[in-house]
């Protein structure tokens, strides 16, 4: 088993930054890939940012050149810098873990709330 544990959510105005950590603790082997998506209220959980273990990153079309993600392997956590924040940027983010053979888990989610 594999537990995730975010932090870092809160408030914050439009065009502030934020930054989400998740740390990952129990069955840490076969990492394929680390991210964080978002569910907003009414909407589907959409991919926000997602690294692998070489390192390779992708992002949804609506954070790129705002939102940084990055993987620290030794601590096994994974940060989401998230700058010029937008009131649409207001979710739940949730820390996803991706191993080799598929298994998947999720943290429990961080409320992010952009005001305008």
């Amino acid at each position: 088993q594999v537990q995730l544990v975010e932090s870092g959510g809160g408030l914050v105005q439009a065009g502030g930054s934020l930054r989400l950590s998740c740390a990952a603790s129990g069955s840490i082997f076969s990492i394929a890939t680390m991210g964080w998506y978002r569910q907003a209220p009414g909407k589907q959980r959409e991919l926000v940012a997602r690294i692998t273990s070489g390192g390779s990153t992708n992002y949804a079309d609506s954070v790129k050149g705002r939102f940084t993600i990055s993987r620290e392997n030794a601590k096994n956590t994974v940060h989401l810098q998230m700058n010029s924040l937008k009131p649409e940027d207001t979710a739940v983010y949730y820390c996803n873990l991706v191993k080799w053979l598929g298994e998947e888990y999720w943290g429990q989610g961080t409320q992010v709330t952009v005001s305008s």
